[in-house]
């Protein structure tokens, strides 16, 4: 089993930034590939990106590409998403997710090819 823990929501204006954790433990971080996902209220949840296990390679929704940056640090067990320039349309709860390196490839944006979730943290950005 993988706990994952996010902090790091909050209140923004638009146009400002905010930086998201989310902690790991449970088992050994560097086996699990990570992704960020949110979901807006009356909407479904959504991929926002993600990273390898080594961190080496990330890919990004469309929509926050450009603006939004994940990174890791293994030896923390924690990953984190940057997020700059917030639009109004940005609010949601971001969630963190794991799945396992095993499997012949790591980056995928479907919620059921990850296998461990936290519990969100809110991101309200303001006009």
């Amino acid at each position: 089993q993988v706990q994952l823990v996010e902090s790091g929501g909050g209140l923004v204006q638009a146009g400002g930034s905010l930086r998201l954790s989310c902690v790991a433990s449970g088992r050994t971080f560097a086996d699990y590939h990570m992704g960020w996902f949110r979901q807006a209220p009356g909407k479904e949840r959504e991929f926002v990106g993600a990273i390898n296990w080594s961190g080496r390679s990330t890919g990004y929704a469309d929509s926050v590409k450009g603006r939004f940056t994940i990174s890791r640090d293994n030896a923390k067990n924690t990953v984190y998403l940057q997020m700059n320039s917030l639009k109004p349309e940005d609010t949601a709860v971001y969630y963190c997710a794991a799945r396992s390196r095993s499997g012949t490839y790591w980056y995928t944006e479907r919620i059921d090819h990850y296998n461990y979730w936290g519990q969100g943290t809110q991101v309200t950005v303001s006009s």
